[in-house]
């Protein structure tokens, strides 16, 4: 595991469109099809990963609060699970049937989604508008492994919260921190 924070890309960047297999509903999902009239959040995370496995809850208690409000939320995992076993489509489905994941988990075999969105660790979290702009990138919360700080999910929170209230989210936001995304050689 190598520790490594997302880029934080332009605030304004245009949601890079993507059409990927749900382990989930066996289905191939579009961003069109995902993407809401309100917002939509595109995380990238992971089966194996302690910062993600840290998160997972709080993940699903975030989209539970905020599908009912209008926000999508999809998961893609982008890993090299030729490597990464954990990883794999199979126990991708388990991981979401285990947490319950209330939304879809995509595989990004080819890794092409993942460069396109200029995600480098896991998890990677980009926050997008009715317009499909970006408006957040960075951390869920200030919780990790190692501290003693619950994960809340107050950041994403606050940037949803905005954008359900028809205002920007605050510019000012921190990097994710994570494992690196898993590159195929």
């Amino acid at each position: 595991m190598s520790l490594t924070p997302s880029l934080m890309i332009d605030l304004g960047s245009a949601a890079p469109d993507f059409k990927l297999p749900d382990v989930v509903s066996g289905k191939d999902l579009s961003l069109s099809d995902i993407k809401s009239p309100t917002a939509t959040v595109v995380m990238f995370i992971c089966n194996h990963c302690p910062y993600v496995k840290h998160v997972n809850n709080e993940l699903v208690r975030l989209a539970n609060a905020y599908i009912p409000k209008g926000v999508s939320f999809v998961g893609i995992n982008s890993n090299d699970f030729a490597a990464y076993p954990d990883d794999s489509p199979d126990a991708m489905r388990k991981v979401a049937a285990d947490l319950q994941y209330p939304f879809p988990y995509l595989v990004d075999e080819s890794q092409q989604i993942a460069k396109a969105y200029d995600a480098v660790c896991t998890p990677d979290f980009f926050v997008y508008d009715k317009d499909l702009k970006l408006v957040y990138r960075g951390q869920l919360d200030d919780s990790r492994p190692s501290n003693q700080v619950p994960s809340d999910g107050k950041d994403i929170r606050a940037a949803l919260d905005a954008i359900i209230a028809g205002q920007k989210p605050s510019p000012r936001q921190r990097p994710s921190i994570g494992c690196d995304i898993k590159w195929k050689k």
